[in-house]
């Protein structure tokens, strides 16, 4: 990739905010827009070059145009991708690197091609952080297009030859987050439950930080959400500015649903995901029609 090389961004929400820097100190040239007119400021004085619409988003690139979308998967980029169908030339190259469904990203993908536009489904990981240490990409599509855009990956991920790859045909890199989200979830639990029981052990009073720095350096469960762990426990380890409901961003049901569809179990995954489901409920009906049995076949 030369110096100079034009990208536009569609979307300039953090992770997309992230993307325009990152570019912008490796001598790319970013156009970007977003809806939200305030996202775009503090990117002006780094070189952004704002669109007021997606009509002069178009105009103020040269064909042939590399396009990265960054908005929230559904309605948003279903929208996003049909206003861009109309802006876009025969051999641009339009990037989704949201967390859509692989199912729309293929449906997606089939309909550009019939306008001779090539679509790169691109699963990016790496949340607030990726500006510092690199994006994880996982990248599904036309294996030419990606030969094409491969420089924009290589600036975007951890080093120039890794975090990043092709993965397969239209939906793969899709797929490929989804598998990566689900098996995150499972990660996330099982440090919270290991935790949790060494929070209740109160005789042994455990240093949560202490302990979480020790297992950071040479155990086999060392990892980066361990990292994560070791600073939120140093904040406060009684947690206490965090209210215990876990959200979820859709890729946990999505992936144990296709679990579900070839057969393939997995049960942490599952667990993982009614555990965040349960902890948005507060008494739930299931659990008082418990106290109700107990209560008519026992009085207790």
């Amino acid at each position: 990739m030369s110096r100079g090389t034009a990208i536009g961004i569609v979307g300039l929400g953090r992770m997309g905010h992230d993307i325009a820097k990152r570019l912008l100190r490796n001598g790319c040239n970013v156009v970007g827009f977003d809806v939200e007119k305030e996202a775009i400021h503090s990117l002006l004085s780094l070189g952004v070059v704002n669109a007021t619409s997606l009509e002069s988003f178009g105009s103020l690139l040269s064909p042939p145009r590399i396009v990265w979308v960054m908005v929230p998967s559904g309605e948003a980029t279903e929208a996003c991708v049909d206003a861009l169908s109309n802006v876009l030339s025969p051999g641009d190259v339009l990037i989704d690197g949201g967390n859509s469904n692989y199912r729309d990203s293929v449906r997606r993908a089939e309909k550009l091609e019939s306008l001779g536009i090539s679509m790169l489904d691109v699963g990016t990981s790496g949340g607030i952080w990726g500006d510092q240490i690199g994006f994880s990409l996982m990248v599904g599509g036309e294996r030419t297009a990606f030969e094409r855009v491969e420089p924009i990956f290589r600036v975007l991920a951890p080093g120039p030859d890794q975090g990043y790859g092709y993965v397969g045909q239209s939906g793969s890199g899709h797929f490929a987050k989804m598998v990566h989200n689900g098996i995150e979830y499972g990660l996330m639990q099982a440090y919270g439950e290991g935790f949790a029981l060494l929070e209740a052990k109160k005789e042994f009073d455990f240093d949560l930080a202490q302990v979480s720095d020790i297992w950071r350096y040479g155990s086999v469960i060392r990892s980066w959400l361990l990292d994560l762990t070791s600073n939120v426990m140093k904040e406060g380890p009684e947690l206490s500015g965090y209210s215990g409901l876990v959200a979820d961003s859709g890729e946990g049901r999505w992936a144990l649903m296709e679990a579900m569809d070839l057969d393939v179990p997995t049960p942490v995954l599952a667990l993982a995901l009614q555990l965040r489901l349960r902890s948005r409920t507060s008494h739930p009906f299931s659990d008082r029609l418990l106290v109700a049995l107990r209560k008519a076949f026992g009085g207790h």
